[in-house]
């Protein structure tokens, strides 16, 4: 790729390299040189995307119609420079090889007409998977929680971005770290759970492995969203600052000390009547300032348009941008709609300065010069095309975004995110206690897509065009059971719909049901968005009641008298009524990925054993809610109010196939000081007859407070795999730093008192308890603070 640009030559005639295509200068420098030469039309193209479709043929992509916008032409942009290219493999079914093609000849048009030569940046989501065609579906975030296992979220992680920049993507829409306060809230599939240490450290893993990748990974959504009130998508938030710093800004903290992220979303809540794209102290004053993130600021898609159509807070829409870009926003997604023509004519009248206009896009260089975009060699040839003939006849069907390595990866993510929530012995199904006849019941029992979710391409995308295959192999329930159990004849009814009221189905289900051995259930939830499902986007519930009739064919196949396995295909949890207490088992996948229903049967059969954790509770009852296990005294059951939100099965509850002694607690200490460290251990042993997984999980309880806190809250957790009758010694260093809270004054501080440690399989189940005081002053810790328990696991050698 050659400058538009003159020049400079050596007095041998040797050509000097413009300062910005010199990669051995600093991305700050070369960025700087870069915005020296730029007019200011230039520099204010690099501040939006255009929301695009890859072409099935190869050719360049056109702007995408939408019923939000009516975007410009895409020639009426390019002499000038642009931003972004918002989703050209998320938009349209491509295959992906000529997905890979059209965008080579869309760059190849950016960067010829205007006069630097400079890319655009690609974006696409990959909340659960590269949302392409044709790639891999991953587990959703629910279940990354459910497998307590950081270091496996970042290998998918990384094999995600692996595929995305094959074919000449640059940024991630992903992470959700937005921590669950309602389950009625349609996008709980998309969190990480309702804690947040957990969300912390797995989203952190994921970022880690994104990034090394070469992919620039976004967290969303700072900050608030998933607080609405009543779980409703977009609602107002209440909550007071308190809440916001300890429990929705944590994991968002963690992430950008520790994940080298380089981009953060904005959220499109408002919170106590401040809409996040225009809170200068959330995105400047907290984001930047104090934690010290130099990346980039974008929209949620729409989310500066909004400030005038839906928050009311701009009369016009050069307010909005205005107000956005001041308060650190730097790019607009998906389409340029204020930072165009509006954010020109408030220059004009003075409500905005050139120089705000210069950091945004100083910004925006700087991470072009970090993925290479503006090396003087850069090529727009991805690697998936490297050395092959660029025509759309020798490259369909090239390109393998579902490796047989990837549906490895995804297979063992679904299988340590299923979680046995009851078993009364029922399983698992081998040996004695194979079933002759399996009755399959349940609206999610032949359906392919129950296993994904709402951003997962064949539902968010593919949905649109029901005449095209789904694009990756995804088994059905029904499929993966006789694969599973040869021996054994299954026989299936869906019984109901997912969310209809009709009951005609009962009769053949029970009827099914009442000459089976066993009952196996397939209930739960149909993705989609904005009301077109159960869960997902703007799919949110009145209450925890499974939804449809669902409830109505479980009752009644608990009284049909045969064993019945309940398990769940879900994007949040339900109550489950009697069969929390009267079924055979209880397992809940959420919504597991293309690999879901054999991980599925996997653990049913026991040849794989469960080791997920919840990482949202399951109530008990439907309507007691906003409820999580993050609740002080008087947000659990008591005497004062008749509604008992105690859950069925409490956040970071799990079962194994075999059993789990604890014992042998030692404290170092009985008191350490306010930025001292507590050291404890334990003895976990397998004393069962088969491999298992035990997560080891520290909660911090403080008895006195100056302000109210949460019963406990979770501080650390380690997966421990045992062989049957073996154990380990698992200790644990606690810093002071981890009792810290928001007290009156809004600083973070660490207090003198007593402090409860408990080693604890579950939120409900604590098994082993220390009892340590913190002794001297009270002391202020900041963004600099200790995050992090350390766990270290020995395994004993038996004597």
């Amino acid at each position: 790729m050659t400058d538009h640009v003159s020049v400079q030559t050596e007095p041998a005639g040797e050509v000097t390299l413009p300062p910005w295509r010199d990669a051995s200068r600093t991305p700050a420098e070369r960025a700087d040189a870069l915005l020296q030469e730029m007019t200011l039309e230039e520099k204010i193209a690099q501040l939006f995307g255009v929301w695009v479709g890859a072409s099935d043929e190869g050719a360049e992509v056109a702007p995408h119609q939408h019923d939000m916008e009516e975007p410009p032409p895409l020639a009426d942009l390019l002499p000038e420079g642009l931003g972004q290219l918002t989703r050209p493999f998320g938009t349209v079914p491509v295959d992906p090889a000529l997905g890979a093609l059209s965008l080579l000849r869309t760059q190849s048009a950016i960067t010829t007409a205007n006069r630097f030569g400079i890319p655009a940046m690609a974006h696409e989501e990959c909340l659960a998977g590269f949302a392409a065609y044709g790639a891999t579906a991953y587990p959703v975030p629910l279940s990354w929680g459910a497998t307590f296992d950081p270091a496996l979220i970042g290998d998918m992680a990384a094999a995600i971005g692996r595929d995305m920049r094959s074919v000449g993507i640059h940024q991630g829409l992903a992470p959700v770290l937005d921590v669950v306060r309602d389950a009625r809230w349609g996008r709980v599939e998309e969190t990480i759970g309702e804690d947040p240490y957990l969300v912390g450290t797995i989203a952190t893993a994921y970022i880690k492995g994104l990034e090394q990748a070469g992919i620039v990974a976004t967290l969303k959504h700072f900050a608030g969203y998933s607080a609405s009130r009543a779980g409703r998508n977009l609602a107002p938030v209440g909550m007071g600052s308190r809440e916001r710093a300890d429990v929705i800004l944590p994991p968002f903290e963690m992430a950008v000390r520790e994940s080298g992220v380089r981009s953060v979303m904005h959220a499109y809540t408002d919170t106590d009547g401040v809409p996040s794209a225009a809170d200068k102290e959330l995105l400047t004053g907290l984001l930047r300032d104090v934690w010290g993130f130099d990346g980039t600021v974008v929209a949620d898609y729409f989310g500066i348009a909004f400030l005038k159509t839906l928050h009311g807070v701009v009369e016009t829409f050069g307010e909005a941008a205005v107000a956005a870009l001041l308060a650190g926003v730097d790019v607009e997604l998906p389409t340029v709609k204020t930072f165009g023509e509006p954010l020109r004519a408030a220059l004009a009248e003075g409500l905005i300065s050139q120089t705000d206009i210069d950091r945004a896009a100083r910004r925006v260089l700087v991470q072009k010069a970090q993925l290479g975009l503006l090396d003087a060699d850069w090529n727009p040839v991805p690697d998936a095309l490297a050395g092959a003939e660029l025509t759309p006849q020798t490259l369909r069907g090239t390109v393998d975004l579902d490796s047989d390595a990837n549906r490895a990866l995804a297979r063992r993510m679904a299988e340590r995110a299923v979680v046995l929530l009851r078993n009364d012995g029922a399983l698992p199904l081998q040996g004695e206690k194979a079933p002759a006849r399996i009755a399959l019941i349940g609206p999610n029992a032949d359906r392919p897509t129950a296993v994904l979710g709402c951003y997962s391409f064949p539902v968010h995308v593919g949905s649109q065009h029901p005449h095209l295959p789904a694009g990756v192999e995804l088994p059905t329930l029904r499929e993966a059971l006789v694969a599973e159990f040869p021996g054994s004849e299954i026989v299936t009814a869906a019984g109901c719909g997912i969310d209809d009221g009709g009951t005609e189905g009962f009769r053949e289900a029970l009827a099914v049901a009442r000459d089976a051995d066993i009952v196996i259930t397939a209930l739960g939830d149909r993705a989609g968005l904005f009301g077109r499902g159960t869960s997902g986007e703007g799919c949110d519930a009145g209450s925890l009641t499974l939804p449809g009739v669902q409830q109505q064919l479980l009752d009644a196949l608990l009284d049909t008298g045969t064993p019945v396995v309940v398990t769940l295909l879900a994007g949040r949890p339900y109550a489950l009524g009697r069969a929390a207490d009267e079924a055979a088992a209880v397992v809940q996948t959420f919504f597991p990925g293309e690999e879901g229903t054999h991980a599925l049967a996997s653990v049913l059969s026991g040849r794989v054993a469960p080791s997920g954790r919840l990482p949202v509770s399951v109530p008990r009852k439907p309507d007691a809610q906003p409820s999580t296990y993050l609740a002080a005294r008087l947000g659990h059951a008591n005497e004062v109010s008749n509604i008992d939100p105690s859950p069925a099965f409490g956040f970071g509850h799990g079962l194994a196939y075999t059993r789990f002694e604890w014992s042998g607690l030692a404290v170092a200490s009985a008191e350490i000081a306010t930025d001292g460290l507590a050291e404890l251990e334990c003895t976990v042993r397998n004393t069962g007859d088969r491999d298992g997984v035990e997560v080891v999980q520290l909660y911090l309880h403080d008895p006195v407070a100056s302000v109210v806190q949460p019963v406990q809250r979770l501080a650390g957790y380690v997966r421990v795999e045992l062989a049957a009758g073996e154990a380990a010694r698992v200790r644990v260093g606690v810093p002071a730093d981890l009792a810290s809270f928001t007290g009156r004054d809004g600083v973070r501080v660490v207090e003198p008192g007593a402090l409860e440690l408990r080693l604890s399989a579950s939120s409900t189940d604590p098994r082993l308890t220390a009892e340590v005081r913190l002794t001297g002053p009270a002391r202020t810790v900041d963004h600099t603070r200790r995050l992090h328990a350390e766990f270290q696991v020995e395994t004993l050698k038996e004597h």
